[in-house]
């Protein structure tokens, strides 16, 4: 991928938004399956990585896409996101479960959803099924939407307050 600050090279999963467009009609006219899903992932942990992996397995390809850290910072608050946009793409393009990313800076995909028209839109069952952005655009076109269980107590809001209370100055001065 070169360098963080650079654009990610050809053989990156991140995409534009026509090229990610001609990779879904493409997939799509073979008889394939889109799944997209969207988030912040921040601090990536284990609940990501399994809610990834399922996703995935949905479909024939996963489009993850990813808040722009302006994007996240309107979610979040001003002291997020933790890991800059770039190096989040780096974790993310790891992961086997992901075919391709895209980033955005809308605070909702509701946009990209209704672009790229995927067959299954996913969330986190942390989600009500009437607050699922997109939904109504996938359902209309024949697609489904899912919601995957989630880890109780396993979240990057979690890890970053057991970090903090771990390493607050009171602990320091112990160590």
């Amino acid at each position: 991928m070169g360098s963080m600050h650079n654009k990610p090279d050809r053989n990156s999963k991140v995409c534009t938004l026509a090229a990610l467009k001609e990779k879904v009609v493409a997939l799509q006219r073979r008889g394939g399956k889109v799944v997209f899903t969207n988030g912040c992932f921040d601090l990536l942990h284990a609940g990501h990585v399994r809610y990834l992996t399922e996703a995935r397995s949905l479909g024939d390809a996963l489009i993850v896409a990813v808040n722009s850290d302006r994007s996240v910072r309107k979610i979040k608050g001003p002291t997020r996101p933790i890991v800059p946009q770039a190096q989040r793409l780096i974790v993310l393009s790891a992961l086997s479960s992901i075919d391709w990313i895209i980033v955005f800076s809308a605070q909702t995909p509701e946009k990209l959803i209704a672009l790229l028209a995927p067959d299954i839109l996913v969330k986190g069952d942390d989600w009500a099924l009437s607050d699922i952005v997109g939904r109504a655009t996938v359902e209309a076109r024949g697609g489904c939407v899912k919601r995957i269980k989630t880890i109780p107590r396993l979240s990057t809001t979690r890890m970053i307050e057991r970090i903090l209370s771990l390493f607050h100055p009171r602990s320091l001065a112990n160590t």
